[in-house]
């Protein structure tokens, strides 16, 4: 075989080694996570910073619609993409490159014409230097960008600790922030009491004790009706798979205020919750512990958020897992 033929077809052969390499480097798609419910008319902003979770991201599954409406051109969102060298004159040399490139050269090839001779070899190894050049040009370009912003970013100091446990300085507001784009005070704009305190931790101890049960009129007396759907479907998938959940030794550890609102008629508050239980999965039919440790309990902080009408008791309205 020519020595340019060899090269024209090592060259296609890492063109598409190239593509498929890319394909799959795509993340998988992740599993459904443990972020449900509702809050209201903040259910897809991010809740307010805290010194038991700093940072947690919006409910992913809820009944709400998402009214959230997209920045307008003229004032951009700080979440929207910065022009890049792939949207300008970089976009267009390289489309053009790999345009001519491919359809020009391997299809041409594959068709009897295009590459053909040292000429065309040579014009193609030309090409893909100048593709080279550009791929390199446009690393340094976006090294520097994000050099930028990650210097630009970050997360403002946490509010300070409140306990449930810890006598009447727990659960003061936190001050009002304006950290990121949730649109979240931070503020307890409502005045939690004592009372509602106690509230909390309760409905905390009894929904994880009426779930391990499987009792959904219990489940149906501590939360809302949506959240009622989404625990009776996890309920419902335990026992699919002939599982039954069982928490025990649950001990409240700490429980602090991300913001407190009102809507209307109705109250949130949305609250750092940390516990440590003995939770373990057993087989429905044996009794067996298939997963958990029945030696030591583990640690969880969730923000639950509650809500209430004027008069009424808290509900559990939603749950969002805390980031790692």
């Amino acid at each position: 075989m020519p020595k340019s033929r060899l090269i024209q077809v090592a060259s296609i052969l890492l063109i598409l080694s190239t593509a498929l390499g890319s394909v799959s480097l795509n993340p998988a798609e992740a599993r459904r996570g443990g972020s449900f419910g509702s809050r209201g008319s903040r259910t897809f902003q991010a809740p307010a910073p805290t010194t038991t979770a700093p940072y947690t991201a919006p409910v992913k599954r809820s009944m709400t619609p998402n009214t959230v409406q997209p920045a307008s051109p003229s004032q951009p969102s700080l979440a929207q993409p910065r022009p890049s060298f792939w949207s300008g004159f970089g976009g267009g040399l390289v489309g053009g490159l790999v345009g001519g490139l491919l359809f020009n050269g391997i299809f041409g090839m594959m068709f009897g014409h295009g590459f053909g001779g040292i000429g065309g070899g040579l014009s193609f190894i030309l090409q893909l230097l100048l593709i080279g050049g550009v791929v390199m040009l446009a690393m340094r370009f976006f090294s520097r960008n994000n050099t930028a912003a990650t210097e630009a970013g970050g997360f403002a100091p946490p509010f300070g600790r409140q306990g449930f446990g810890t006598g009447a300085p727990a659960y003061s507001p936190p001050a009002a922030t304006g950290t990121g784009t949730s649109g979240a005070t931070g503020a307890d704009e409502i005045g939690i009491t004592d009372a509602d305190r106690s509230a909390f931790e309760r409905i905390l101890s009894d929904m994880q004790a009426a779930f391990a049960r499987e009792d959904h009129q219990g489940l149906r007396r501590l939360t809302t009706p949506e959240m009622v759907s989404y625990l009776s479907e996890e309920l419902a998938d335990n026992a699919t798979k002939g599982l039954k959940n069982e928490v025990s030794n649950l001990q409240f550890l700490n429980g602090e205020v991300s913001e407190a609102w009102r809507e209307g008629t109705r109250d949130y508050a949305t609250v750092a919750m940390q516990w440590s239980a003995i939770d373990v999965m057993r087989n429905r039919q044996t009794g067996a512990v298939e997963q958990g440790d029945l030696n030591n309990p583990v640690e969880t902080t969730e923000l639950w958020t509650f809500t209430r009408e004027t008069g009424q008791p808290w509900l559990l309205s939603a749950i969002q897992e805390t980031a790692s």
